[in-house]
């Protein structure tokens, strides 16, 4: 009996995932294809699309157009994503375990809840890259440890918990984003939202944090060195055990005094 009842919600997953990838308007295999015939020179248009809920793991994109697709739910496991043109794009629950976005543009993107690891020991190596990447404003909701931003432009990129929807505040929200161990070296987050991410031992040497939102930051055991803090607010940031060495701006930082565990910082 039980193998029947298994069966059956097995059948029925299967006719609702096929019923989600009918919706979107190119198959797996149809993007496959483009992408086998596109090149670098001359990159696939999938832009405006929506590829919905697509098994796309493991393909080279070779910098196509996403441009304002949406791309919720899609499978993007160990894809390369390099240089490809993924602004304005909705990447919200999508599987990026593993997906190389370096280089690429995400300006204005959307990633809320994505899948970054296989399974519950959240192994860091399974990360996606955004090296170089362009994220202007793109908004992140997401435990995503061990992410490689470095050199990435994230002028304005909104890290933040909270959005407007029901339950907010509660356990059916995002409470912080998790960026342990993230590598942000010299990427730019000039008014860059990370209000209450979690950030311990996370690198961000020579980054420009001038006017970032750091409010309620858990930045434990930080590499801030060379970073640039300017009219950046820190207001109730926990800087225990932070490396502060060289760090511009610290005096014109807003909210200072109310920052946590400032006496441990190394100067």
């Amino acid at each position: 009996m039980l193998g029947v009842v298994m069966a059956f919600f097995m059948a029925i997953a299967a006719l609702l995932n096929a019923g989600a990838s009918s919706a979107a308007d190119k198959s797996a295999r149809e993007v496959t294809e483009a992408l086998v015939k596109s090149s670098g020179d001359m990159p696939a248009d999938l832009s405006g699309l929506d590829l919905t809920y697509l098994d796309l793991s493991m393909l080279d994109f070779k910098g196509a157009n996403l441009s304002d697709a949406d791309l919720y739910g899609t499978d993007f496991t160990a894809a390369n994503l390099s240089h490809a043109d993924l602004s304005y794009t909705r990447l919200d629950r999508a599987v990026l375990i593993r997906a190389d976005f370096s280089g690429a543009n995400l300006a204005n993107a959307t990633i809320l809840r994505p899948t970054v690891f296989s399974d519950m020991r959240f192994n860091q190596t399974e990360a996606p890259s955004f090296r170089g990447a362009m994220m202007q404003r793109v908004r992140v909701q997401a435990r995503i440890d061990g992410a490689d931003f470095t050199d990435a432009n994230l002028t304005e990129a909104d890290f933040s918990p909270f959005e407007d929807r029901a339950g907010e505040g509660t356990i059916t929200t995002v409470p912080r984003n998790e960026l342990t161990n993230a590598r942000f070296v010299n990427a730019k987050l000039v008014k860059a939202n990370l209000s209450r991410a979690i950030m311990r031992f996370a690198d961000l040497r020579g980054a420009d944090l001038t006017g970032a939102a750091l409010r309620e930051a858990e930045l434990v055991g930080a590499n801030l060195e060379g970073a640039n803090l300017t009219g950046a607010d820190v207001t109730g940031a926990d800087f225990a055990r932070v490396n502060l060495k060289g760090v511009i701006g610290l005096d014109t930082a807003i909210g200072i005094k109310a920052a946590l565990n400032m006496d441990t910082a190394q100067r």
